[in-house]
């Protein structure tokens, strides 16, 4: 093989290699795919489909959501999860509160108030990388959505009581 061609080889491998590897990255989805596609969300996506909020975070946005991990869901006691499970109401409102209209990735976070869709505000504070919202922390960052971002936490927040 002379050097053109075998560079050329070289040249159509590597393209087919790099064309590969797209193929195996996902495409961009929305948040509620997103969600799914996670295996630590797992609990969250179950959630958003039995409150009827999926597909409503399949829509145009933008929402930033703090996504509890599954092993916050465990942390929460199992009367509390019970009770979820048979107030879609209170489920609504305990997943709405996660949730803040428009897309703030972690650099934009400003310390204070945000309000969220449920209607209350939650407390959100940052200090270098380190992001928080009430008293959970984002673990995960940034996990980018078509309609917005996620932010993976490490505890489920309670709305205040009206």
């Amino acid at each position: 093989m002379t050097m053109t061609k075998r560079a050329f080889a070289l040249l159509a491998a590597s393209a087919a290699l790099a064309l590969a590897g797209c193929a195996s990255t996902p495409a961009p989805a929305t948040i509620t795919d997103t969600a799914a596609r996670t295996p630590q969300l797992s609990t969250l996506t179950k959630l958003l489909n039995d409150a009827g909020l999926a597909d409503t975070l399949r829509g145009a946005g933008p929402f930033t959501v703090f996504a509890p991990s599954d092993e916050a869901f465990k942390a929460v006691p199992a009367a509390t999860m019970e009770q979820l499970a048979k107030d879609k109401a209170l489920l609504t409102a305990v997943l709405t509160y996660h949730v803040v209209p428009g897309k703030v990735t972690s650099a934009e976070v400003k310390t204070g108030n945000v309000k969220t869709v449920q209607g209350a505000n939650v407390a959100v504070s940052k200090a270098g990388t380190f992001v928080t919202v009430e008293d959970a922390v984002v673990t995960q960052a940034d996990v980018a959505a078509t309609n917005g971002v996620v932010h993976i936490i490490d505890k489920v927040m309670m709305p205040p009581r009206r």
